[in-house]
């Protein structure tokens, strides 16, 4: 999975470089860098998220670790026999994924969590690498639809044939079945825009679509 990193320092995006540059001196014990991918290299399901989190990834050093959105995320791969140990929230917590493995579609903090088009394309051949780098890959789940747009892209669909909708499947051109949910993020759980229920679905579904028995309970 090393290949389909960025460097520690990646110079490709010249605002989320700088924006990197600040952080790292106003918190100089954060990680600060991109967020590599995290999971199981024989994964047959990847989640794609947008971007890490200010003091989530962006502080953690792994995907969804620290912030509102994980909390929801990782139960839920718990729930559904995709991950083991337990999740407190931090890197060293001994939580594994199992058939599993969560990349984001950009893997630098950007300003106010809204990554540029421009930065989430430059950003693309390392989600491409990284799903290309998963001899088992079957399902790919996209959080919202900045990552869904990326996903599809990177598994070389087109969007007028995929569009974006909680819950919605698509067949790529490699075969990929490709599942959307809604983004996990603090704001949609506080609007009612994501519920638990909502979230669940999405990975049964990914479990049905793929042959794999559900372990939910």
């Amino acid at each position: 999975m090393h290949a389909a990193e960025p460097p520690v320092d990646c110079p490709l995006c010249p605002r989320l470089a700088a924006f990197r540059e600040d952080q790292r001196a106003a918190h100089p014990d954060w990680f600060n860098a991109p967020v590599p991918a995290f999971g199981d290299p024989e994964a047959w399901l990847a989640i794609v998220g947008l971007a890490p989190g200010m003091n989530g990834a962006n502080r953690t050093g792994r995907p969804f670790t620290g912030d509102f959105a994980g909390a929801l995320l990782y139960e839920t791969l718990l729930k559904f026999g995709l991950a083991e140990g337990t999740y407190a929230a931090r890197p060293d917590d001994g939580l594994t994924l199992r058939g599993a493995i969560i990349v984001n579609a950009v893997r630098c903090l950007p300003p106010q969590n809204k990554p540029t088009p421009e930065e989430v394309r430059t950003c693309r051949p390392f989600l491409e690498s990284a799903l290309a780098a998963l001899p088992n890959l079957k399902i790919v789940v996209a959080l919202g639809q900045i990552a869904h747009q990326s996903a599809v892209k990177a598994l070389g669909g087109r969007l007028p044939k995929a569009r974006f909708g909680h819950l919605a499947e698509h067949r790529l051109p490699s075969g990929m079945l490709l599942v959307d949910s809604y983004h996990c993020s603090r704001y949609n759980q506080n609007t009612g825009v994501l519920t638990a229920d909502m979230f669940e679905a999405v990975f049964a579904r990914a479990l049905a679509l793929a042959g794999q028995p559900e372990q939910a309970g």
